[in-house]
């Protein structure tokens, strides 16, 4: 929890650090009224694939949390290219993942054929049918929208059914975002117009979105998870090429090289140890109950 955050009704709260965290304005959560129905974000799932499955091995953790049983109907929120909907499916559990990149379905249906997935807004889910469970694993800190994302979610859920999920935390990637900020103020590339698509909530904020909304939460926990980055002396910016696509766009390809010296100067004395690059993750893990 972060510290001085009232903690939510019933919850069983951990942080193993306990310490407080300082955290930029800029990470204060946008309203909804500021956040755009379509995210800038784009996806490549080949480079998400080769260079950065450490996002989904590390959903590992989380998906222990989960439990999923054989015969269990259960939904993957933000599945990407279907690595762990694979692993729902190999409980016996009947699987559905979706997510809103048509690049990330097309990459799962040609790897797991025997599953079943959809290209769609985790803000309107539409099934035939409810589910178990809900599990998401790294998805929904791209929604700044949460309440639709909760209340969607919700919808799909049958009551009783539990909701598993993992997603990045108050004071996600503080240190590069940083860096990215400043790299883009030093080039003097403006950038405030840039849509709000991130969403790293405090453990008090998402349950009381949760509580909000028809969920019952038993468990949450806020924990750092420094996280090495393929592509050694490239990580760094291999992962600002996949996850900060939109502040790319900004400028034109010649100055891009000076963007990513400047924001590797910044993290590498807290970020770098010398042979690869970590990324400062902080996450979220909540299980609650549709009630």
């Amino acid at each position: 929890m972060s510290a001085g955050a009232p903690q939510g009704k019933g919850i069983r709260a951990a942080n193993p650090d306990g310490a407080a965290h300082s955290t930029l304005a800029a990470f204060r959560n946008p309203t909804t009224q500021d956040v755009p129905m379509t995210s800038p974000q784009t996806w490549n799932a080949q480079l998400y694939d080769t260079s950065h499955s450490f996002v989904w091995q590390a959903g590992e953790d989380i998906l222990r949390r989960l439990a999923p049983a054989a015969g269990e109907r259960i939904l993957d929120v933000g599945c990407g290219t279907g690595h762990l909907t694979a692993r729902l499916a190999e409980a016996g559990a009947t699987v559905i993942g979706i997510d809103s990149s048509e690049e990330m379905i097309a990459s799962a249906r040609a790897a797991f054929p025997a599953i079943e997935f959809h290209v769609m807004d985790a803000r309107t889910i539409r099934l035939a049918e409810s589910v178990d469970a809900i599990f998401s694993n790294a998805a929904l800190h791209w929604i700044p929208d949460a309440g639709s994302a909760i209340r969607s979610m919700r919808g799909a859920l049958r009551m009783g059914g539990r909701l598993v999920l993992e997603m990045g935390g108050y004071g996600n990637i503080a240190t590069i975002y940083r860096a990215v900020q400043h790299s883009l103020d030093d080039l003097g590339i403006p950038h405030a117009h840039v849509p709000k698509f991130l969403y790293f909530p405090s453990i008090a904020e998402y349950t009381g979105l949760l509580e909000a909304n028809g969920f019952e939460p038993g468990f949450a926990r806020l924990f750092d998870r420094p996280t090495v980055l393929d592509g050694g002396t490239a990580g760094l910016r291999n992962w600002v090429t996949m996850f900060k696509r939109p502040f790319l766009d900004l400028f034109p390809l010649t100055t891009r090289e000076d963007f990513f010296r400047r924001v590797e100067d910044e993290c590498r004395v807290t970020q770098w140890d010398g042979t690869c690059w970590r990324a400062d993750y902080r996450r979220l893990q909540v299980v609650a109950r549709a009630v």
